[in-house]
């Protein structure tokens, strides 16, 4: 099995789309809104800002959690023991943000809102009416205007050989949001889990953009969407002196939004937070 990439601009793509995220948890498209260019701007900055001390002056606010996380805060996946081998940084628009990388991550940050909700406007039309029925409001308006949406900067350092055991770049996990948006990063290694239980690798071609379930639209379908576990391995040979960067938005609802009826956006999140030692 493989992930096939989906041309955003075919005429039946809305549809291939879809099903491919309810087969695999995830959809690769081309040929979309969101310009390489900018994309491969905001890695070079970044990956200069994280070879900066200025990031040290950007650390994280508990009480926002907006800001620098160094990689000896990292996250530990739930069900693992072993922080992952990263070091990232959180934008919301509210934010802090080092003056000269504001333009582009802001841009970004409206484009790939954007899509992301047309993006559910396809899931929606295409899911099954019994499972639709489940939704407490249209998907696209989950979102809308949401100060909870996260875009995080990810640098996965290189290899030094000194890491801890069973330590990899992002261990197996899954998304806590409604979807992510993920640009292919400048370098491969994202994988995910399929029905069969079986890791394959997702098409990283530079200039497509990945999208995923997270366990919230889970949630709020009743299952049908399935929100699928990925991971990031740790590169071999020569690639382990590169530098890996990544750019996932994650998709969150405003806090309110009834999801099931056993979880509201904010119930949910929260839960999951506590159980990542977050909160």
């Amino acid at each position: 099995m493989k992930l096939n990439t989906i041309d955003y601009q075919a005429p039946n793509s809305a549809q291939h789309f879809v099903e491919s995220l309810r087969e695999t948890g995830f959809g690769v498209l081309t040929n979309h809104p969101i310009q390489k260019q900018l994309v491969e701007d905001i890695y070079n900055e970044w990956y200069s800002f994280f070879q900066s001390e200025q990031k040290n002056d950007f650390l994280f606010k508990a009480e926002t959690h907006d800001g620098f996380f160094p990689a000896s805060i990292s996250e530990t996946a739930k069900g693992n023991n072993v922080k992952d081998i990263k070091e990232y940084y959180h934008v919301y628009p509210w934010g802090r943000i080092p003056e000269s990388l504001k333009a582009n991550i802001l841009a970004y940050y409206e484009h790939a809102n954007a899509l992301a909700s047309e993006l559910l406007s396809w899931i929606e039309q295409y899911t099954p009416a019994d499972v639709a029925a489940k939704y407490s409001i249209p998907l696209p308006d989950m979102i809308a205007q949401s100060q909870k949406t996260l875009l995080r900067i990810l640098h996965y350092p290189p290899m030094k050989g000194d890491e801890e055991m069973g330590a990899i770049r992002a261990a197996a996990h899954e998304d806590i949001n409604l979807i992510t948006l993920l640009p292919a990063a400048n370098e491969p290694g994202l994988q995910v889990l399929t029905k069969e239980g079986e890791w394959i690798d997702v098409p990283s071609d530079f200039g497509s953009i990945i999208i995923n379930i997270g366990d919230m639209l889970q949630e709020a379908s009743g299952g049908y969407f399935p929100s699928t576990s990925h991971r990031v391995i740790n590169p071999q040979g020569t690639d382990k002196t590169k530098s890996r960067i990544s750019l996932p938005l994650f998709l969150h609802p405003n806090p309110q939004v009834v999801l099931s009826e056993r979880y509201t956006a904010d119930s949910y999140l929260m839960e999951r937070l506590r159980e990542l030692g977050v909160i």
